[in-house]
């Protein structure tokens, strides 16, 4: 089973989450909190595999309570929920150590197989999310390199995904337009981040666009 934690300043939305995650069999709702210091003491107390977090809450954030959660406990996984304007936070949440955000209005298959990714030590992003933080960090980075090794040692095929990941493409959507299978695609981008040394999928997005590696 798959122990989550839930946090969200909303009631209504965290009935929500409990609900779907609920009707499955893989995934275990844990704890709840309503802001980001309850978050940690949740978490320290139920020791979860995957918390949803929110970023905005009265009190301490999403980010703050993200950072501190992973101080104590590493190895837990943090899935931001992010609305349409919550852009300026997104960057700051991935620096604290989140290692996926997902859409408040994504489908509930997506959302759920995003804790599965997530537990299984994925980065689960919605498509636009992604595009979102591409874009936000390649300005952030500008007068400085990402956090990435030189190209070296990449097939045609791993080009080819290099640049669709720097499009912003999730793994389906590779999957989808180059006509191969959604775990072929993630083996790929496990490669790339291997020979790159990028960090996080977001990295492997900015320094595919800051080398140019586009489309074709």
């Amino acid at each position: 089973m798959i122990a989550t934690l839930l946090v969200d300043d909303q009631q209504l939305v965290r009935a929500g989450l409990r609900m779907l995650c609920e009707s499955t069999t893989d995934i275990e709702i844990v704890g709840e909190a309503a802001t980001g210091a309850e978050a940690v003491r949740r978490a320290e107390a139920a020791r979860p595999d995957v918390v949803l977090m929110d970023l905005r809450m009265p009190g301490m954030d999403g980010t703050t309570a993200t950072r501190r959660i992973l101080q104590a406990r590493p190895a837990t996984r943090v899935v931001v929920l992010t609305t349409f304007d919550d852009d300026e936070h997104l960057y700051p949440a991935l620096a604290a150590g989140a290692c996926g955000f997902l859409a408040k209005d994504a489908a509930p298959g997506e959302l759920l197989d995003a804790v599965r990714q997530a537990a299984a030590g994925g980065s689960p992003f919605s498509g636009d999310v992604l595009r979102r933080l591409v874009g936000e960090a390649t300005r952030a980075w500008t007068s400085r390199e990402p956090s990435c090794g030189p190209v070296k040692e990449l097939t045609g095929r791993e080009r080819e995904v290099l640049a669709l990941v720097g499009a912003g493409l999730t793994n389906a959507e590779i999957a989808a337009r180059i006509h191969v299978g959604l775990t072929t695609v993630k083996t790929h981008v496990a490669s790339l981040l291997r020979k790159t040394g990028c960090p996080t999928r977001v990295h492997l997005a900015v320094f595919a666009v800051r080398g140019g590696h586009t489309p074709d």
